[in-house]
C-alpha cells in the first residue's frame, strides 16, 4: 500500500474558472467525516489554484471547513472583490500604459491595465497564514507549494512552505525556494503578464505562475508526491468554427481565448504523457538500478469538466462589469458571439457564474467519486 503521506493535489490556474475546483473538492468532502483531515498532504497551486490550494493548506486539519470556506467567498465572488473595474481606475491605467512620458518622481506609466489590489484585501481577511506552518507540525500537512514565473530568470519558480526535510531544487528552467508562505505569493502567482501588476520578491520580479510551467508536475514531486490527484481545466471545446462546409478566420477573442488556453492547461497534457513514458521505462528496469536513478513511478489521476466552461460564461455575459464588456467589444466579443471565446471564462468574476461552475465541479465529482476515493485510498 502507497504512502498516503505521499499523495498530493496539483490545481492550476485559469481565473474564474477555478470555481470549478472547489466542485470537485466538495464532492470528496462530502463522502468524508466531518472531522476528517486533508486527504492529500502535499498541495501544489499556480494562479488561482495557488489561492485554492494556500486556503485548504490553513484547514488541512479539517478538510470539510476548508472546503466549505472556499464555497462561500467563491459563491459570493464579485468582480470588484478582484480588480476595480469602474470606468474611471480601467481607463486610467489603459492611459497610462499608452503614455510615452515617463517622470522621475511619479510612475506615469503603469506595468498593469488592472488594479487588483481588491484581490489582497480580500486574501489578507480570509487568510491565516500562520495556520500552515502550525498544520505541518501537527502532521496535518507535508507541504505546500506556490509556482511563479521570474521575469528575470524566465525560471518556474516553486515556493514551498514545508519541514526541513526537504531541501531546495535547481533544474532546467525551474528551481524550488523554501519560503514560508505570504499574500505577496499569492498575488505573485496570479499576476497575469500585463493584466496584472508584477510583485517582487526575494530580489527578483514575479508575475504569473503558468507562463513558463514547462512542468506542472514537477513541483508536487519534488515535494515528494508518487500520487497525484489533478483537478484539470482542459474542457470540451471546438477551436474551429465554420459556415456550413467553410471554415472561418478565428476573431480577436477567440485568439486570446486560444492562448490563455495554451498557458493556463495545455502544459499538463504533455507533462502527463512525458511521466507516462518515464513509468513505461521503468518497469523495463531491474529495481536495484532504477533507485539508482532516482527517477521513480508517480500515478496520477486527473478530473477534467464535463462541460464548456466558454458556453457557460457566454450565459453569463451580461452580468459583466460594464466597463470591461466595453474593453471587450473591442476583440469582437458581444453578447452574440461570446460563445466563441474562451477570454470570458476567465475574467468572469461573477457569483452565478462562479456557482454553476461550482456545481458543474460537484456533479462530475460525484460521478467519479468511487474512482477518486479508490486512488486517494478512502475507504
Amino acid at each position: 500500500m502507497a504512502d498516503k503521506n505521499k499523495t498530493g493535489l496539483l490545481l492550476l490556474g485559469g481565473g474564474a474558472r477555478a470555481a470549478y475546483q472547489v466542485g470537485v473538492l466538495k464532492a470528496l468532502a462530502q463522502s468524508l467525516p466531518r472531522n476528517h483531515g486533508i486527504p492529500f498532504p502535499i498541495l501544489s497551486g499556480t494562479s488561482a489554484g495557488a489561492i485554492n490550494a494556500t486556503a485548504l493548506s490553513c484547514y488541512a486539519s479539517c478538510f470539510h471547513l476548508g472546503v466549505k470556506k472556499l464555497e462561500w467567498v467563491w459563491k459570493n465572488f464579485q468582480t470588484d472583490m478582484v480588480y476595480k473595474s469602474n470606468f474611471k481606475t480601467l481607463y486610467r491605467n489603459l492611459l497610462k500604459n499608452l503614455s510615452p512620458l515617463k517622470d522621475e518622481n511619479i510612475s506615469v506609466k503603469s506595468d498593469s491595465w488592472f488594479d487588483n489590489s481588491p484581490l489582497q484585501i480580500l486574501l489578507e481577511q480570509l487568510l491565516d497564514l500562520d495556520r500552515i506552518q502550525s498544520n505541518i507540525d501537527r502532521q496535518y500537512l507535508k507541504a505546500i507549494c506556490v509556482t511563479a514565473s521570474s521575469y528575470h530568470s524566465g525560471d518556474s519558480v516553486c515556493l514551498y512552505q514545508s519541514g526541513d526535510e526537504i531541501k531546495p531544487w535547481v533544474r532546467a528552467k525551474r528551481r524550488g525556494i523554501h519560503s514560508p508562505i505570504k499574500i505577496e505569493h499569492l498575488m505573485a502567482s496570479s499576476a497575469i503578464p500585463m493584466v496584472f501588476p508584477s510583485v517582487e520578491l526575494h530580489g527578483e520580479y514575479f508575475g504569473d505562475g503558468s507562463i513558463n510551467q514547462l512542468s506542472p508536475l514537477s513541483a508536487p514531486i519534488h515535494l515528494g508526491a508518487e500520487k497525484i490527484f489533478i483537478i484539470g481545466m482542459d474542457q470540451p471545446k471546438n477551436r474551429f468554427f465554420y459556415h456550413e462546409d467553410k471554415a472561418l478566420p478565428p476573431a480577436g477573442g477567440a485568439i486570446v481565448g486560444h492562448l490563455l488556453d495554451t498557458i493556463f492547461s495545455e502544459v499538463l497534457t504533455s507533462d502527463i504523457e512525458r511521466m507516462q513514458r518515464i513509468n513505461q521505462t521503468l518497469n523495463f528496469i531491474k529495481p536495484e538500478y532504477r533507485e539508482k536513478s532516482g527517477l521513480k513511478n508517480i500515478q496520477t489521476l486527473q478530473i477534467n469538466p464535463s462541460k464548456s466552461f466558454s458556453e457557460i460564461a457566454a450565459k453569463h455575459y451580461a452580468s459583466m462589469p460594464f466597463s470591461i464588456r466595453s474593453l471587450l467589444r473591442i476583440l469582437g466579443i458581444n453578447a452574440n458571439t461570446a460563445h466563441k471565446s474562451s477570454l470570458i471564462s476567465y475574467l468572469l468574476f461573477e457569483q452565478n457564474y462562479c456557482r454553476e461552475l461550482i456545481q458543474l465541479g460537484l456533479e462530475d465529482g460525484l460521478a467519479k467519486i468511487d474512482e477518486i476515493k479508490s486512488f486517494l485510498q478512502i475507504d
